[in-house]
């Protein structure tokens, strides 16, 4: 199996396990359980192996987290704007 092949199948398979708590937390619009801290630096290094993944020019690298990038950031998002909510 080429290297290449082997990344993109472990990139899939990353990003897809990722995707069944991001679900269930939108729906839910839930976010207590989760850490603003971890989320935060979780897709701050989302958002760099992005960039990582583009300079170095790494397909697999540069899809996988740009597509994890779009749900956590959300997920983030949502996190943020209870917190202020349950601030007031």
């Amino acid at each position: 199996m080429p290297a290449e092949s082997l990344g993109y199948a472990a990139a899939f398979l990353t990003t897809i396990s990722f995707f069944p708590q991001a679900v269930k937390t939108l729906r839910s619009g839930d976010t207590r359980s989760i850490s603003l801290g971890m989320y935060a630096l979780f897709t701050a290094g989302v958002a760099l192996w992005s960039l990582y993944g583009w300079i170095v020019g790494d397909g697999p690298v540069l899809i996988a987290n740009l597509i994890t990038l779009v749900p956590a950031t959300v997920v983030l998002q949502r996190k943020m704007a209870a917190g202020v909510h349950s601030s007031g």
